[in-house]
């Protein structure tokens, strides 16, 4: 299904009110360090431009202005450690615990 642009200029003005409130990468800041989060994520990939029905493009659509799957990113994280996320399909490490960070793991549920 033939889409419009996904990065219009309502994204481009949502994106920036959303860095301007929440400036820090998360993944770094787990990391202990701060850096400037440059990318806003979707934590849950919306797969706009794969949506092949009308149904699917509405769900689609719902996921990528869900503000509550967005997340900031530095440039790095979301190039590397988040794609590589999104490829395995689950989320790699653990705790000091040793709990895995995965929140699908079986041990986090």
């Amino acid at each position: 299904m033939k889409t419009s642009s996904i990065y219009s200029s309502p994204w481009q003005k949502a994106r920036l009110t959303f860095l301007r409130s929440n400036p820090l990468c998360v993944m770094c800041n787990q990391q202990g360090r701060k850096t400037a989060a440059v990318v806003v994520d979707h934590i849950k990939p919306h797969r706009m431009k794969e949506a092949k029905t009308p149904d699917e493009l509405k769900k689609a659509q719902k996921l990528f202005w869900d503000k509550g799957n967005w997340q900031p990113l530095c440039k790095q994280h979301h190039d590397s450690t988040k794609q590589r996320q999104e490829k395995r399909g689950y989320v790699a490490g653990c705790t000091a615990d040793g709990i895995p960070i995965d929140p699908n793991s079986h041990w986090n549920k």
